[in-house]
C-alpha cells in the first residue's frame, strides 16, 4: 500500500498542508522528510496515526494534541494507490473501514539502555490491534522487550512443536540479524557484530541475548547506544513484519547514534530488505546519509520541510535529486565550505558531477544542481563556491563578459556537456571497432540540418529569454542573429558549438558501440578540454 497525497487542515502546526507524490512515475517505496528541529516532520506521523487509532482502538476525538490552537476541528485526508480514501476529522471517520495492519509508526523514542524484564508475559500485548504501539510521536515506544518476548517464544514453539531443527530455527531467526548487521556495519569481524544468543527471561532473569564482536561475547547491555539502535529497529521488523505486508510504515528518526556511513547503510537495508514488497517507508530525519541515500535510490521522493510558514497553505512536491539544498539541511553552506576549504568546490548542472569528479582534479570537488540558473544563484549568492555551466546560446562575447564579471564562474565552449563526450575526437581517440569518424561527423551534420529551420532557430531566443547571467550583467538578450548563422553553417567546429548534442542529436549510429560515459570521461582529449576550461 502506497500513500500518493496527504492532507491535513488545522491539524498540529499546519493550517493547511498537502504532501503531493501523483506526479511521480509510480508511488515511491521510501518517502524521507527532510527538514530542521521542529520543522514539523513528525506531525506527518500523527496524521497516520489519527487514521490508525480510529480501528485499532475503535475510538475518536481528540484531547487538544492534534488541533492547531485557535481552530475548532482539524481533518486529515489520506489518498492510496490502490484509490482509497480516508478521512479523520477530530470526532468523525469515514465510513471506509481502515485495516488494523495498514498503517505500522514507531516514535524516535525506542532506546533502552537496559533490559529489565525477568519474565515471560509480564506486560500482555495484544500483536493484532498493536496495542503497545505510541498513540503519539512524544510518546516513548516500548515494544523492544515486547518484541523480543515475541521472537523467543516462536521459537520455543517451533522447537517444542514442529521439531525444527536448529539450523532451521537460525535460517529464520538468528541469520537475518547477522546478514543485515554484515551490510550495515561492514565485513571485518573485528569490528561487525553477530547475534550468537537469543534466550528469554526465565527464573528471574532478563533475557540473555549476547554477541559477538571480534573475539570478545558481549551482552546487549553493553552495546553502543547505535548499535542498539539498530539491534531494535531489526528485530522490531523481524517479529512483527508478518502482520504488516499491505502497509504504510512511519518510523520517526532511525538514524539517532549513528555517524553518516551507518545512516545510509541502515536506510538502505531497511527499505531494501526489510520493508515487504508492496509496502511504502515514510521517515523523517535531518542526517546527511539518509539525505544520500534517498538521492542515490530510485525508489524514493525527499519532501523538504524547511524553513516554511505552515500558517499558510502549503503544497510540498518531491524535490529534484542531487540538489545541493537538500545536503544543507544536513551541512549548512558556511560548514560545507569549512570542511573543504582547502579544495574549490565546482556547483555544475544535472548529474554531470558524478562524470566531472572521475576527472580526478586536484583539490576540486563537484556538486550538481537541478540547472544553469541555480549554479549562477548559488556562486552569486555564496562567492566562496565556483560554478560551470553549459553553453546553450551564449555567445564568445557575452562568455567572456561573464566570466569577467564572475571570476569563479566558467562556461563550456560547446553546447552541452554532452558535447564533449560525443564529439567525433573524443570517440576517436578510444579506437573503437567500427567506429568511422568521418561518417559520425556527416551524421551530425545532417541530423542539425535536418532540425535547423523547425526546431533549432525557433528555440534560441526563448532560451536565451531564461539566462539569469544575462539579466545581472544587463547585456541584450537578441544577439541571436551570429548564433543562428554559425548553425546555418556546415563547417563542423562553427556550428557544433550551438548545436545540442544532449537532446537533439539521435545517436543511432554510435549505440552499437556500447561505449558508457564513465569511460568518455576519461580520454586525454576530454581531460585537456576540461582542463584549460576549469582550471584556468
Amino acid at each position: 500500500m502506497f500513500v500518493t497525497y496527504l492532507q491535513l487542515a488545522h491539524f498540529k502546526r499546519f493550517t493547511h498542508l498537502n504532501i503531493d507524490l501523483r506526479n511521480l512515475a509510480q508511488p515511491p517505496k521510501l518517502v524521507l522528510l527532510i527538514g530542521s528541529n521542529g520543522s514539523g516532520k513528525s506531525s506527518v506521523f500523527d496524521a497516520f496515526e489519527a487514521i490508525a487509532t480510529v480501528s485499532k482502538d475503535g475510538r475518536n476525538g481528540d484531547d487538544g494534541y492534534l488541533t492547531k490552537s485557535g481552530t475548532s476541528d482539524f481533518r486529515v485526508s489520506i489518498v492510496l494507490s490502490n484509490g482509497k480514501t480516508y478521512h479523520r476529522l477530530a470526532s468523525i471517520t469515514s465510513t471506509e473501514e481502515v485495516s488494523n495492519h495498514f498503517f505500522y509508526g514507531r516514535s524516535s523514542l525506542r532506546q533502552i539502555s537496559s533490559l529489565t524484564r525477568t519474565a515471560l508475559g509480564q506486560v500482555p500485548v495484544d500483536f493484532e490491534s498493536d496495542s503497545d504501539r505510541p498513540r503519539r510521536f512524544i510518546d516513548r515506544d516500548e515494544r523492544f522487550e515486547n518484541d523480543i518476548e515475541k521472537i523467543t517464544e516462536q521459537i520455543l514453539r517451533e522447537v517444542f512443536r514442529t521439531n525444527s531443527q536448529t539450523a532451521d530455527i537460525k535460517e529464520r531467526f538468528v541469520n537475518p540479524i547477522n546478514q543485515a548487521f554484515m551490510r550495515i556495519f561492514g565485513d571485518n569481524q573485528a569490528t561487525t557484530l553477530r547475534l550468537t544468543v537469543l534466550n528469554p527471561p526465565l527464573e528471574g532473569k532478563v533475557a540473555d541475548i549476547l554477541f559477538r564482536k571480534g573475539e570478545a561475547e558481549i551482552h546487549y547491555n553493553l552495546l553502543s547506544s547505535g548499535e542498539k539502535e539498530v539491534f531494535n529497529i531489526l528485530i522490531n521488523l523481524l517479529s512483527r513484519r508478518g502482520l504488516y505486508q499491505d502497509t504504510v510504515y512511519f518510523f520517526d528518526e532511525i538514524d539517532l547514534h549513528l555517524n553518516t556511513r551507518l545512516q545510509y547503510n541502515l536506510l538502505k537495508e531497511i527499505t531494501e530488505h526489510w520493508i515487504p514488497d508492496g509496502c511504502q517507508f515514510w521517515t523523517a530525519s535531518h542526517s546527511l546519509g539518509f539525505i544520500d541515500y534517498a538521492n542515490d535510490a530510485g525508489h524514493a521522493a525527499i519532501i523538504d520541510f524547511d524553513d516554511l510558514d505552515f500558517d499558510a497553505p502549503q503544497v510540498l512536491l518531491p524535490q529534484p535529486k542531487n540538489r545541493l539544498e537538500v545536503y544543507e539541511i544536513a551541512v549548512p553552506q558556511e560548514t560545507l565550505l569549512k570542511l573543504f576549504r582547502d579544495k574549490r568546490i565546482f556547483i555544475c548542472e544535472n548529474r554531470n558531477d558524478q562524470y566531472y569528479n572521475l576527472l580526478g582534479f586536484e583539490d576540486t570537488l563537484f556538486v550538481g544542481v537541478h540547472n544553469s540558473n541555480a549554479v549562477f544563484i548559488k556562486i552569486k549568492r555564496e562567492p566562496g563556491y565556483y560554478g560551470v555551466r553549459d553553453r546553450d546560446f551564449l555567445t564568445d562575447g557575452e562568455i567572456a563578459t561573464i566570466e569577467s564579471r564572475f571570476p569563479n564562474y566558467r562556461v563550456l565552449r560547446y553546447y552541452a556537456f554532452e558535447n564533449y563526450l560525443y564529439h567525433p575526437d573524443n570517440l576517436a581517440e578510444l579506437d573503437l571497432p567500427g567506429y568511422d569518424k568521418d561518417a559520425y561527423t556527416a551524421e551530425i551534420r545532417r541530423q542539425k540540418n535536418e532540425q535547423l529551420i523547425d526546431y533549432i532557430i525557433p528555440n534560441i531566443q526563448k532560451s536565451r529569454d531564461n539566462y539569469e547571467e544575462l539579466k545581472e550583467a544587463n547585456m541584450p538578450k537578441k544577439e541571436t542573429l551570429s548564433i543562428t548563422q554559425s548553425l546555418q553553417s556546415d563547417d563542423f567546429e562553427t556550428f557544433y558549438r550551438f548545436y545540442d548534442m544532449k537532446s537533439r542529436f539521435n545517436k543511432k549510429l554510435i549505440e552499437p558501440l556500447n561505449v558508457p560515459q564513465d569511460r568518455l570521461v576519461r580520454t586525454e582529449w576530454f581531460r585537456e578540454r576540461m582542463k584549460n576550461i576549469l582550471l584556468q
